[in-house]
């Protein structure tokens, strides 16, 4: 069983920087691919950034890349989502996801069999 909680979010101003975290309970954390998705008002939810469990192999969807950089510590049993330039259709409720798989990154949230409660990110203009 993998627990996921993640932290981080709040309101900012376009421009601005937030670095998300998501802390795992499990003991095996450092088998899981990790994903970001988000979900705005009234929207689907929508890929964001994942990480392979090796921690060597990325994957961002097209609007974040060169803005967004996603990481991991093992150590700390956390995955990180660096947002930086933030714009103001960043704004939504981001998800961590756990996926156990030693293949790409995954992008699609069929993938991933651990989510956790999400954290707002309000971006003002």
């Amino acid at each position: 069983q993998v627990q996921l909680v993640e932290s981080g979010g709040g309101l900012v101003q376009a421009g601005d920087s937030l670095r998300l975290s998501c802390a795992s309970s499990g003991r095996t954390f450092s088998l899981y691919a990790m994903g970001w998705f988000r979900q705005a008002p009234g929207k689907e939810r929508v890929f964001v950034a994942a990480i392979n469990w090796r921690g060597d192999n990325t994957l961002y969807t097209d609007s974040v890349k060169d803005r967004f950089t996603i990481s991991r510590d093992d150590a700390k049993n956390t995955v990180y989502l660096q947002m930086a330039s933030l714009k103001p259709e960043d704004t939504a409720a981001y998800y961590c996801a756990a996926a156990r798989t030693y293949s790409d990154p995954p992008s699609h949230d069929g993938e991933y069999g651990y989510w956790g409660q999400g954290t707002q990110v309000t971006v003002s203009s």
